[in-house]
This record gives C-alpha cells, sequence and structure tokens, in this order.
C-alpha cells in the first residue's frame, strides 16, 4: 500500500473514532445533567472530595467502556490534576467533568472531555457542553468544529482591543505561582479591554477557537486542562506556546494559546 493511501485510510479512521468518542461524552453528559441542578452541600474537604468523585464515577461509568472498546490498546488518564509527557503510544486523556467544582454549586460552566494522544500528541478531541448541548470538536489536520460548523480563530490585531481569559491556579499551588498569576492578571488589565478569570480552562479554549475571545494563558497546567483546547485553538488557526513564546508541550511550566494577530503582544505582556 503506498504512503499515500496508508495516510488517507489513517485519517478516515481518526475521523471514525472522533465520532464515536463524541457521542461518549455526549451519553455521559447526559448522565451529569441528571445529577445538576441543586447545589450540593458539603461541610469539609473530606465531603467535597467525596461529592467531585460521586460525579466522576457517574461519568466514567459511561467514558471509561466506551473509549476502551474504541482503542483497547490505549492507555487511560483520568486525573485532571496530572502534568507532564506520557509514555510513548497511544493515550485516552479524559476530564469526567471539566469544571466539577461548578456543577456541584450549580453553575453553568462545565463540561465532559476525551482526548486521544498518540506519542504525546492530541490527535482527537471531543468536548460536549451538556447544558447548551454544544459538542466541540478536533481533527489533527482536519480542522475543528462545532456541531459540525467549522471554528476559527479571531481576526483581532490589536490586544487592546481584545477580550483575554485565564483561570485560577489549582488547589494547594506553590505560592510562586499563585503570585505570577496574579501579576499576569495585573499586566493584562492594563493592555487587554477585558479580562476575564474564572475556571475550568477548557471552556476559555473554546471561546479562543470560536474567535469569541482573543487568548487565554495560564500558569502550571495540567494536561486534561489544556490538551483539548490547545488542539481546538490550533485546528481553528491560533497559535499556541508557552508564556515565554516558546514551543509549548505538556512539560511546559506555562502554556498562552492567541489569535495570531495577538499573540506577539499577548508574550509581550506576560514576560514584562
Amino acid at each position: 500500500m503506498s504512503e499515500a493511501l496508508q495516510t488517507t485510510d489513517v485519517a478516515a479512521f481518526d475521523a471514525d473514532l472522533l465520532a464515536q468518542a463524541a457521542s461518549a461524552v455526549r451519553t455521559a453528559g447526559a448522565a451529569l445533567r441528571e445529577r445538576f441542578g441543586e447545589v450540593v452541600r458539603y461541610q469539609s474537604r473530606e465531603e467535597l472530595m467525596s461529592a467531585l468523585a460521586a460525579n466522576d464515577d457517574t461519568a466514567l461509568a459511561v467514558l471509561r467502556p466506551r473509549l476502551t472498546d474504541l482503542r483497547p490498546d490505549a492507555g487511560w488518564v483520568e486525573d485532571e490534576l496530572d502534568g507532564g509527557a506520557l509514555p510513548s503510544g497511544e493515550w485516552w486523556v479524559v476530564d469526567p467533568v471539566e469544571g466539577n467544582v461548578n456543577h456541584l454549586h450549580a453553575l453553568p460552566e462545565w463540561a465532559v472531555t476525551a482526548t486521544l494522544v498518540r506519542d504525546n500528541q492530541p490527535v482527537l478531541t471531543a468536548v460536549h457542553l451538556p447544558l447548551t448541548g454544544e459538542t466541540y470538536t478536533a481533527l489533527a489536520g482536519a480542522g475543528a468544529h462545532l456541531d459540525g460548523r467549522p471554528l476559527h480563530v479571531a481576526a483581532t490585531a490589536d490586544l487592546g482591543l481584545g477580550i483575554v481569559a485565564t483561570s485560577q491556579a489549582r488547589p494547594d499551588e506553590d505560592e510562586k505561582v499563585v503570585r505570577r498569576v496574579g501579576s499576569s492578571i495585573t499586566a493584562m488589565l492594563s493592555d487587554a479591554l477585558v479580562v476575564r478569570t474564572a475556571v475550568p480552562a477548557t471552556l476559555h479554549l473554546l471561546n479562543v477557537a470560536a474567535g469569541r475571545i482573543d487568548a487565554f494563558w495560564q500558569f502550571a497546567g495540567a494536561r486534561a486542562d489544556l490538551l483539548p483546547g490547545a488542539l481546538l485553538v490550533t485546528e481553528a488557526g491560533g497559535r499556541i506556546s508557552d508564556a515565554e513564546g516558546r514551543r509549548w508541550t505538556p512539560q511546559s511550566a506555562s502554556f498562552l494559546a492567541a489569535a495570531p494577530g495577538v499573540h506577539a503582544e499577548a508574550v509581550a505582556t506576560l514576560t514584562r
């Protein structure tokens, strides 16, 4: 078989995988939507962790068997706080409830994500927002889509006219990282039109891919937070780097996704 035919076959196979992964995250989202609506009360860290785990288990009961059936030999990552490189081969990187704390507080900003990583490169991703019914998908080399409609990053060329966003440092984060988050927000407040700060990271990255906001940055991000959005933004025409403008990898200490026209300005602001 020629190399061209092999490439075509792989692309078609991955497109079918993406369709099935999207179906899986939608089904998991429907199960989580049944649990949504009332604020979950907790009085201790232990009770909070138990409530988070119950949501995770609800989604994983759908995701794990379905995604494992699709790629039985692929590894499995479901800890949303894990970072760094993965071993070679294929891995499902899953966040069963991206924005789980929001779900517990009856806030609408949460999603279900599944990303297939092949030799440390995201190949496909599906992100479902159960409360709106939207499903965002991206396939390496084939573009990013919202319910089948192509996505494109913004054409903004002036950070001073742009909306930017960041996410909170994770619980128990190193104090130096927390301080860097604070100073970066202060810098962006001077240079950008509007600064949004909220969790989860993936939802901001969806907005960058869709052209609704112009840049997103984060320090010490985790794989499950950033891989889905990194692929979506890249396939929508955006630029991905670390905060200093260098090539981003899952080992990087920072992350920046931006429309091409404001990427350099965003790097200058974050490194000032």
